[in-house]
């Protein structure tokens, strides 16, 4: 391992794997290319509406029943035989026995009804209840407007119809859905299994209480399974392992029973960043060190086909690469794609530099102002740059990302702004 780690400092990352290309090697690695399996790479399970929320489907979805699966009427008002109602008008109204509630509608016969209730037999329309006025001592009724037949009247199947398909696989389910799923008869659902994900901090500096001098408090497991969850996996939060090799090497081996390995620290080329050869010695390093900034010394390896993320110690770039990497690859676990980020239009207040070739995450506040001419927020990226600040990610309300062919975007450039947090 020592011939390994001299060449490893002397190379450094002279040469980086862009963005999407590292994400395509990890992905490759972890799911192959997804052609060959209808169901998702984390298997399938069969839960209850209530179980459901967040959940993807593993199947194609079709409704079970029409909804409405009757008649109903759409407005409070009276069921009525369209014809008789012809001709009605405020000076010459329609006079039609008021008939028993539960009992057919008959000839020249008006039954009161409320909005969702079930049309009567023999009634074809409905009159609107400001449209009538009932005689109630001699049980009769004005129809003051003649209505056509079908009107305000809901159809069998008007909402969804029997058949009909609603959703496909892969889509994650709502609250909304759930309850159009049990109105169309589905109380249970087969969906992906959850991505479980082992998540472990490493570095012989962490420590969970009060820390000492060079005592670091740890965050990134935290943060990081904590996004796992979010992102709708099941984490599990491992003590920190010290950098030492073999220890690093029975935390790894210990959780490739999970779908996604991810350690943070110890990722870098320095004398204490022993992940990439421990990977490399189980497995295979796939990728080290990414055109990405914050963050490029991230490695990205595959251990007994377990993808191994090791991300960087410094916060923000620890958070900045699950976002890149490990939230497309629990994605692609459970069958689907990332959802793109919530974004908001503004102008920049100060230029962001970037060097071509790399991909830069721009942490950025917003604030409100007057959008008569343009958009109505402005971002000002904040003032601390480093990628070990975590205020300036956690305090900053999204990022702009500088593709890697420009070379920063000028003051006054309008920009989408990311709120990679807010979404799931």
């Amino acid at each position: 391992m020592e011939g390994a780690d001299s060449e490893r400092k002397e190379a450094g990352f002279k040469q980086r794997t862009p963005v999407d290309e590292a994400r395509r090697i990890l992905s490759e690695a972890a799911v192959g290319d997804g052609n060959d399996a209808d169901d998702p790479p984390t298997g399938t399970e069969t839960v209850s509406l209530e179980r459901a929320d967040g959940r993807v489907l593993a199947a194609p979805i079709t409704a079970a029943r029409n909804v409405p699966h009757y008649q109903r009427a759409a407005m409070d008002g009276y069921a009525v035989r369209a014809g008789d109602t012809f001709g009605a008008s405020d000076r010459s109204p329609e006079v039609l026995r008021i008939g028993d509630r539960d009992g057919p509608v008959g000839p020249e016969t008006a039954v009161r009804v409320h909005t969702g209730s079930a049309l009567p037999d023999g009634a074809d329309a409905v009159v609107m209840i400001e449209h009538a006025e009932e005689l109630a001592d001699v049980g009769e009724l004005e129809v003051g407007d003649a209505v056509a037949e079908g009107e305000n009247i809901a159809p069998i199947g008007e909402d969804v119809t029997e058949g009909e398909r609603l959703y496909e696989a892969g889509h994650r389910l709502r609250p909304s859905d759930l309850g159009l799923l049990r109105s169309v008869g589905y109380g249970r659902l087969e969906v992906a299994q959850r991505p479980t994900v082992g998540v472990i901090p490493t570095g012989e500096e962490l420590v969970d209480g009060e820390p000492g001098p060079g005592e670091v408090i740890e965050t990134n497991g935290l943060t990081v399974s904590r996004m796992v969850e979010r992102w709708g996996a099941d984490a599990t939060y491992r003590d920190v392992v010290t950098d030492d090799a073999e220890s690093l090497r029975v935390a790894i081996q210990r959780d490739l029973t999970k779908d996604v390995v991810v350690t943070t620290g110890g990722s870098s080329v320095g004398e204490r960043d022993l992940l990439p050869e421990v990977i490399d010695e189980l497995g295979e390093v796939l990728v080290h060190g990414v055109g990405l900034k914050p963050g490029h010394p991230v490695c990205l390896g595959i251990v007994e086909d377990t993808p191994v993320l090791a991300l960087p110690g410094y916060p923000v770039a620890c958070i900045v690469n699950a976002v890149q990497f490990l939230r497309p690859t629990l994605r692609r676990l459970e069958g689907t794609t990332p959802d793109p980020h919530p974004t908001t239009r503004a102008v920049l207040e100060r230029k962001i530099p970037s060097e071509p070739g790399t991909r830069t995450f721009a942490r950025v506040q917003l604030e409100e102002r007057d959008g008569e001419d343009g958009p109505a927020f402005a971002a000002t990226p904040t003032r601390a740059s480093g990628s070990g600040v975590l205020s300036s990610v956690a305090l900053a309300d999204g990022w702009v990302v500088v593709d890697d062919d420009l070379e920063g975007i000028a003051e006054g450039e309008t920009v989408a702004v990311q709120d990679w947090e807010s979404h799931p």
